[in-house]
């Protein structure tokens, strides 16, 4: 009996919680995309700073880390393809992999530990400090100045991450491919061309566009839920990590099992 109260628990706090997170993502749609049509103002200041905290002070780790797994994708690809002669598919493997799946979702986790950490402790720390408070007295909406501006930061900036992320991780393929695999980089270039379909690359967009939404609403929903006590920022923070990792793949999952449903045969 005590197992069906604890799985009937665990299944009503798990829905109650994507459900606080739909509310949350579908105040903030209205906010960016409906609220300024009615002439309510949209803090665009605000997502601009975001913007630039979200990606463009992202993109010196994003680039190292996608090179080295780009790197090691081609060595690994390398390693087997060499036993049947078939070197030349080396730029194919890494291409398809980086755009499809791991160009996205590297893209997402280094997101989720610069900034989705970020949101939930300084959401988290103005809670603490009753500065969340302070808004609802001066009449801003903590949605709308808080988590409407992170969220259109994020749709803007993941997949223009993992765009960057794609080429980066292309390009340490090809330092491989070029010095050890005998291609040149015309032919690297050519081969990688030749494999990718536009699909491959708007499927990876659409992933890390959800991916966006996913790491914000859950960083901002563990800022909010922060308890009292300075404390309870670092619990939440370390909550938000484990639960967007655990969200994006879950994510990534779904949408991964849609296209292949949906593929052309």
């Amino acid at each position: 009996m005590a197992i069906t109260e604890t799985i009937g628990s665990a299944t009503i706090n798990g829905l109650a919680y994507i459900g606080g997170l739909a509310r949350l993502a579908g105040s903030s749609v209205r906010t960016i995309f409906i609220e300024p049509i009615r002439g309510k103002k949209f803090h665009f200041g605000r997502a601009v700073h975001q913007a630039m905290a979200v990606g463009v002070e992202a993109l010196p780790i994003v680039s190292l880390i996608s090179f080295f797994i780009g790197t090691i994708l081609a060595l690994n690809a390398a390693y087997e393809l060499r036993k049947f002669g078939a070197m030349q598919v080396v730029a194919s493997a890494v291409a398809i992999s980086m755009t499809r799946e791991l160009g996205p979702l590297m893209t997402a986790v280094v997101v989720i530990g610069r900034s989705g950490s970020a949101f939930a402790a300084e959401i988290g720390t103005m809670k603490v400090n009753e500065e969340i408070d302070a808004l609802e007295t001066m009449a801003l909406e903590p949605v709308d100045f808080l988590v409407a501006p992170k969220f259109l930061a994020m749709l803007l900036m993941v997949p223009c991450l993992t765009v960057w992320a794609d080429f980066m991780g292309v390009l340490g393929g090809g330092v491989f491919g070029v010095s050890a695999a005998s291609f040149t980089w015309g032919s690297y270039i050519s081969a990688t061309l030749d494999a990718l379909q536009s699909r491959d690359i708007t499927n990876g967009l659409i992933k890390a566009a959800m991916f966006g939404l996913v790491i914000t609403a859950v960083g901002c929903q563990e800022g909010f839920s922060t308890g009292l006590g300075s404390e309870q920022v670092g619990r939440s923070t370390t909550s938000a990590v484990v639960k967007s990792i655990f969200m994006v793949v879950v994510v990534d999952l779904i949408f991964t099992a849609i296209f292949y449903l949906t593929a052309p045969r």
